[in-house]
C-alpha cells in the first residue's frame, strides 16, 4: 500500500546550521522519524503562500508545536511571559485548519496545534501555565521536556492508542487550554487537572494533545492518524 501523505506545519525562525546564519523554515526531525515510523509519507508546510490550497492533496495533517498563538485571536492581551508570537504562522496555520476540518482530512494537532484546534473554535487559553498549577513540570527548564502523566478519558480515540491506564508523556508548554471550546471532548487530563487530549466527535479523526507525542518512545498516536488516513 502507498504511504499516506501527512503535511506537517513548520516553524519559521533564525538558525545556524554549516556555514549559514538566516531564517529557516524548519522542524524537529523527531517529527518526521514518527511519521514515517507509523507508515506515512511526511510532507513540511511552511508558513507561507496559500498552504491551505494544498489540504486537497493530502491524506491527514499535523499542525506541530512552536511559539504561542496570538492571544488577540481570543480577545486578551498578552501576558508579559506570552513569546515567540509568530502572527504570519498563526494566519497560515488557522486557514489550514479550517480547511481540514471542513475537508474532514484526520488532523493531529500536536502542542500549539492543540492551542490552536480550541481557538480556532472558539476556546481561551491560560497564558502562564504555573500561575494556576503552581509548579514548572510542564515545561521544567529551556530546551528540556518534563515526564508527567496523563489520564486518557474512557471511550476516547486517545484511550483506544494509548490505553486507559495514566502514561508518563514528554511535555513542554506553559499555556494550555482555559475554556474548552464548543464541540471539543475532554480526551486526557493531567493530574494537577491540566486538559491534556482534546478532540472533534463530529470529524472522522481530529485528535489534538498537549504534549509532545513526537518525543516519546511509541509512535501510537501517529499510527492512529496514519490508520484514519
Amino acid at each position: 500500500m502507498k504511504r499516506p501523505v501527512i503535511g506537517i506545519t513548520s516553524y519559521v525562525e533564525p538558525a545556524r546550521y554549516t556555514v549559514w546564519d538566516m531564517p529557516v523554515a524548519l522542524l524537529p526531525y523527531m517529527y518526521v522519524e514518527q511519521v514515517v515510523r507509523a507508515g506515512g509519507q511526511p510532507v513540511i508546510l511552511p508558513p507561507a503562500g496559500e498552504p491551505a490550497e494544498l489540504v486537497g492533496r493530502l491524506d491527514g495533517l499535523i499542525l506541530a508545536g512552536g511559539g504561542d498563538v496570538s492571544p488577540d485571536r481570543y480577545g486578551q492581551e498578552p501576558d508579559e511571559r506570552t513569546g515567540y508570537i509568530r502572527k504570519f504562522r498563526d494566519a497560515a496555520e488557522f486557514a489550514v485548519l479550517e480547511a481540514a476540518l471542513e475537508a474532514d482530512v484526520p488532523y493531529l494537532g500536536i502542542c500549539r496545534g492543540m492551542q490552536v484546534l480550541n481557538v480556532a473554535l472558539g476556546g481561551t487559553l491560560h497564558q502562564h501555565l504555573p500561575d494556576v498549577v503552581g509548579h514548572t513540570g510542564h515545561s521544567p527548564a529551556p530546551g528540556q521536556f518534563g515526564q508527567l502523566p496523563v489520564r486518557p478519558v474512557a471511550g476516547t480515540r486517545v484511550a483506544k492508542a494509548l490505553g486507559a491506564e495514566p502514561e508518563d508523556v514528554p511535555h513542554y508548554h506553559h499555556q494550555a487550554v482555559d475554556r474548552l471550546a464548543p464541540g471539543l471532548t475532554l480526551a486526557a487530563v493531567a493530574d494537577d487537572g491540566t486538559v491534556e487530549a482534546v478532540e472533534l466527535e463530529s470529524r472522522t479523526f481530529a485528535v489534538a494533545v498537549q504534549w509532545h507525542p513526537e518525543a516519546a518512545k511509541d509512535c501510537a498516536l501517529f499510527e492512529a492518524l496514519v490508520a484514519a488516513c
